[in-house]
Formats: C-alpha cells, structure tokens, sequence
C-alpha cells in the first residue's frame, strides 16, 4: 500500500509529533536531574521487527543511534507474539544498549485492535546507578553498577514488586531512579495509546506498510545524498589526552556510490579503565558525524543509517568485550564525530567546521554536608569549532546535544555553590572565522565540606585543531581554588574550605587570522570575547584608545597598501 502524498505528509508528521510530544513528558515528569534539566535521553517508534521508524529531536545522538541498534535484541529475548498488553521491558546492558550501566531502556509494545502493532522505546541516563558511580577509574563493568538483563518488568502495567525492590537496594537515590523508571512507563503506555487513537482515525490495522514507505523513502533520500559526495578513502587520525597517557583513534572513510564505510582500524587498544567503548555507541556517534555533514536535512531513522556502516576492531577501545569497563564511554565517544567529520573535510573543502571542545565536562560531585550525603552532576560545554560562514559556537554541546544546567537548579537540588560561570576570553582559536569560547567554572559546597570530584575532561593536553590557517582553540584546565592542579580523569578529593575549578576548552579558528574583518575583532574586543593584544597579536589589528579600529596602523600591521 502506498499513501498519497498529503495522507502520507500528515501521518509522517503526526508520528513525529507523537515522539516529540512524549520525550517532553519525559523531560517534565523526571526525578532525575540529568533527564529533566539537561535532556540526557532519547525516545522513539519502532516497527514490528523492531527498526525505528520515527525519533523525538529531543535527546543525544549516543542515546538515539544505539537505541536504533537495541530494540532487536527485546524481540530476540521476547518475540513480539509473547508480548501483551501492559508489559513493559529493560535493561541496561552497556553491549546490547546504549554503552554504560547509567542508561536504562524501556521498550514497551503498542497493541491496536488486539494485535501488537509497533514498539516505543526510550533511554534516560541516571545520576546514580550504584558501584563506584560514573567515573572512569573502575577496572571492569562488575564495578560500575547495577546490572539489568533484558527482562519484563511490568505485567499488567503492573511494576513487578520483587523488582522494583532490587532496584532501590543498589542505588544511592532510590526515588530518583524508580521515578524514572514509572516515567518511562507512564510515556511508553501514553505514546502506545496515541498511535492507537491515530491508528483509528486514519482507518488502519497496523502501520507496517506506513513504516516501510517511511524507511524506503528516507533511505532512498539518503542514498541519493551520498552519491552526490566523491568516491573514494580519506583517513585521519585524532590524539586524546587519555587516562595517564595519549591515545590515538584512526578513522579510514570510504564513500563507494550509494554507501559509506568508517572503519576505526588501528585505533588504540582497549584501556584497563573506564573510558572504552562497546560498537554500538561507536556506531551511533560516527553515524551522526557522517550525517551532520552529508544529509543533515533528512530524519534520523533506520532508512537513514541503513546506507552507514561502522567498524572497529574486536578488543580495540572502540569495541571492547565484556567485562570492559565502559561507565565512562562519552570521553572516546563524543570525538568521533570531529574524526570522521575531519575524513569528510578532505573529500567536501568548504563545508566542514574546525575541531571544537567536543566531549562535555561533566561536575560529578559526591560528599556529605550537615550530614547528608549528596550526588550531584552538571554538564558544561566548551566552544564549538568555527565554521566556513561563521564563527563557532560559545559554550554548547556539540555533538551531545546535552543542555547545561542553570546554575540556581544545581544549587536547589544540591548543597553546592557555583561561584563562577563565565565565558573565557581569548579561549576560541583565531581565525578568519573564529573558534567558541570555553567557560570557567567554579564550585564548592555550601558549608565549605570535602567532597569527591569524578574528572571526566579532556582536551587538556590535546587542544582543538585549527583548519585553513585557524589556530587552535585554548586547552582546557582543572585545579583546585588552592592552586593545585587536578588530573582529567579519575576519582580526586576537594579539601575542605577549597573549590574545584575548571576551565573548559575553546574551539579552533578557521582561516587565517589576519583576515578577519577588523571591525568583526573590533566588536570581539568590545564584548569581552578577545583581549587587545590578541586582537594586536592574533588578528594585527590596532585598536584606537576609545576602542575603533586605527585604519593606518592596521593596514601597516598586515601588510597592506595604504588606500
């Protein structure tokens, strides 16, 4: 069967819609801080063999690509025709799901007319899941976390008892996570009654013919993006700072017609602690840096990465077997979009941005004030990369998607104290077009206790490249107020009386510096984003006292013939 373009329009909009609409109620019914306030989640459709269909633009490409790639395996464990009505199923199998213990899945099947007709599925990341908590000093996964095989936990719409008990007993805030864990519930049977109630209003018994025009329709589309780029193999390599030492990650991309092959070979092997990664989070983040790049305009569903293929060798830190510690998998993870984007760079000039912070720096904070124990976390962003029309982006998630935290939230939910959160000057690279700024943050608790700080930063050691001539962006720093330095990863005590504080990473710059626009530094210089001797430095601009351009003494700076 095959709908008419407008019937067709109206039910692929619909069903967006539906998605959107309960990724929301996720956001807006969550008891944990990392769903409701930063978004840390996905949520989606799926069809009978378990492909996904539809995704809510709300959420992270980590959550929603491997979430694409775990549905599959509820129906290996539990066919479709031995589910019913009010079941719900999870797990948080880092191999099967989403990459770490912290992410729970939910699927939930949608039953119409007495017949199973579709899945709906979401991931939402938790504070706490128990074990160490995310950080990456674990030596395997038995030590990051209660583990959830895929299992039925509802009957009935029924939470089963014996459960939801094992669950509160190994976590450090039960509420938080069995709130959570209803909320899915509550989302899925909500969503599953919306597509019903759509279902009836549009005349049909299931959706099969409508997921498989959705899923043609975008592959074809995506196919068709793809063979507009070059054929052939580009390679690049990227150094991280790594825990205690450097690693190096290679990416081989090879465009062959419709298709395109990101092949991690050669990457640095897996790591003794926390920050490796299963394929399936490998997968989904390569997957989004390709599709930023060649088919950014079209949605994000199976058709979409059918044409997509990502491989890394068995036991590499980019696919690791069990028991690998992976709690602390997004530090590797959120740079490979900037790697196989910088592959792409070589085949498409002109249409890549430059290297920016890329991995988010995570506050994981844990201690006791007045006697209560506390577990608090925020991200933070450093700059994005400059791009070929613009400059980069201050202080955002790219490619998380992750939203910061406002600062009054994170000292309502916890006894801890922002005390600084500003934009760093001078943190983006120069350029023609330049980098996002970093920020600094500073924090400590309320009563000035001790407390535990999880470092999980990167680009310390390693900063932001530059392209075309940019510079590279500032790296980024953590230390303690009292003047020590602290390491990017690992678990470090904050004495008490003392702050943590850290510097996040600006993004590079693109094309040369002297370049730019001297009205463009002008203006930088005016809102506090450059200092004067950059602009003087950097960009050879000469700035008048009052803080204008001197023409003369700017045109002499660059080299140029007096007008």
């Amino acid at each position: 069967m095959t709908h008419d373009p407008l019937t067709f329009q109206i039910l692929w909009d619909r069903l967006l819609s539906l998605v959107e609409e309960q990724a929301r109620v996720l956001v807006r019914t969550a008891f944990c801080s990392t769903v409701r306030e930063a978004e840390d989640l996905s949520f989606g459709l799926f069809d009978r063999a378990g492909a996904m269909v539809a995704q809510a633009a709300t959420g992270t490409p980590g959550h929603v690509n491997a979430m694409a790639a775990t549905v599959v395996h509820f129906l290996d464990r539990f066919p479709l025709n031995t589910m019913k009505p009010g079941d719900h199923f999870m797990t948080n199998d880092p191999w099967l799901a989403s990459g770490h213990r912290h992410d729970l899945t939910l699927v939930s099947p949608v039953f119409h007319a007495g017949r199973a007709v579709a899945l709906i599925a979401s991931t939402c990341h938790q504070v706490d899941i128990g074990g160490r908590g995310q950080t990456a000093d674990a030596t395997s996964v038995f030590e990051e976390g209660f583990a959830l095989p895929i299992m039925r936990i509802c009957t009935e719409s029924q939470l089963h008892e014996d459960i939801r008990l094992i669950l509160r007993e190994n976590v450090r805030h039960p509420d938080q996570v069995e709130g959570d864990v209803l909320s899915m519930i509550t989302a899925g049977e909500t969503a599953a009654a919306g597509l019903s109630t759509l279902m009836t209003e549009f005349g049909l018994t299931d959706i099969d013919a409508l997921s498989a025009e959705i899923l043609a329709r975008t592959e074809a589309a995506t196919r068709a993006a793809i063979t507009k780029c070059p054929d052939g193999t580009w390679s690049d390599s990227l150094t991280l700072d790594g825990f205690g030492a450097p690693i190096t990650l290679h990416c081989r991309l090879t465009i062959a017609g419709d298709s395109i092959h990101a092949d991690f070979e050669g990457s640095a092997p897996a790591l003794p602690r926390g920050v490796n990664l299963v394929l399936n989070y490998t997968a989904a983040y390569a997957a989004y840096g390709i599709k930023c790049v060649v088919s950014p305009d079209l949605p994000n569903n199976a058709g979409a990465l059918a044409p997509i293929r990502v491989s890394a060798p068995v036991g590499s830190v980019l696919n690791v077997e069990r028991p690998a510690p992976v709690a602390a998998r997004h530090i590797i993870g959120q740079f490979l979009p900037e790697l196989v984007m910088n592959c792409l760079a070589q085949a498409m000039p002109g249409v890549v941005p430059a290297d920016g912070a890329s991995c988010v720096w995570t506050a994981q904070l844990r201690g006791r004030v007045e006697g209560q124990p506390f577990d608090a976390v925020f991200f933070n962003a450093g700059g994005t990369g400059a791009r070929h029309a613009l400059d980069g982006l201050d202080a955002t998630g790219f490619p998380s998607g992750i939203r910061a935290t406002a600062s009054e939230v994170v000292e309502a939910i916890a006894p801890i104290v922002i005390w600084r959160k500003e934009l760093a000057m001078d943190s983006g690279g120069a350029g023609h077009m330049r980098g996002g700024l970093g920020q600094v943050v500073e924090v400590g608790t309320r009563d000035g206790s001790p407390f535990t700080v999880f470092a999980l930063y990167d680009r310390i050691d390693h900063a932001a490249r530059g392209r075309e001539g940019g510079a590279d962006g500032a790296p980024g720093a953590a230390w303690l107020a009292s003047g020590s330095p602290l390491a990017g990863l690992g678990q470090q005590e904050v004495p008490a009386g003392d702050r943590l504080c850290l510097s996040l990473p600006g993004g590079a710059g693109l094309g040369p510096p002297e370049s730019r626009d001297p009205r463009a530094v002008a203006r930088d210089v005016a809102d506090g984003r450059i200092s004067a001797d950059s602009a003087l430095k950097d960009y050879r601009v000469a700035l008048t006292p009052g803080g204008d351009v001197d023409d003369a003494a700017t045109r002499t700076l660059r080299g140029e013939a007096a007008t």
